[in-house]
């Protein structure tokens, strides 16, 4: 089994077939995707390939650490988060072809008009180990 990551994109990615913003959806319409999200997360859980999955709010911002003692250092929020990130799932599959199957299955939910989005989603394999770090002499 081998982790991915389908990152929902507001925008940042290119333009999907439905391109109407959800702002402009109805009500029903936002529904209507959100139990298309449910149902798809619902099928994985029984399937044993649904690891975890979030919406996420457009509040948010940057956090670093400012030295020993010191409170972190924060700014923003910036649009590079918050307008771009809409939310993510984690699967667990036998196959990156698998994940390709369900990637494509999620980028049709439904949007403006009822009509699949045809979304473009970002599918990122977590690293199965860290990567390795071997010694490097230098000679000058």
């Amino acid at each position: 089994m081998a982790k991915y990551l389908l990152l929902k994109h507001y925008r940042g990615a290119p333009a999907p077939v439905n391109d109407v913003p959800m702002e402009k959806w109805t009500p029903e319409e936002i529904s209507a995707h959100v139990q298309y999200m449910n149902d798809f997360a619902a099928r994985l859980e029984k399937s044993g390939e649904f690891v975890d999955g979030q919406a996420l709010a457009p509040e948010g911002a940057w956090v670093r650490y400012d030295g020993e003692g010191r409170p972190p250092v924060t700014d923003g929020p910036f649009a590079e988060t918050k307008d771009l990130i809409a939310g993510w799932m984690v699967i667990d599959v036998d196959s990156y072809e698998r994940a390709l199957e369900l990637a494509g299955e999620l980028s049709a939910a439904p949007g403006a008009g009822g009509k699949p989005i045809h979304e473009w989603l970002e599918l990122r394999p977590f690293l199965a180990e860290p990567p390795t770090v071997t010694e490097c002499t230098f000679h000058g």
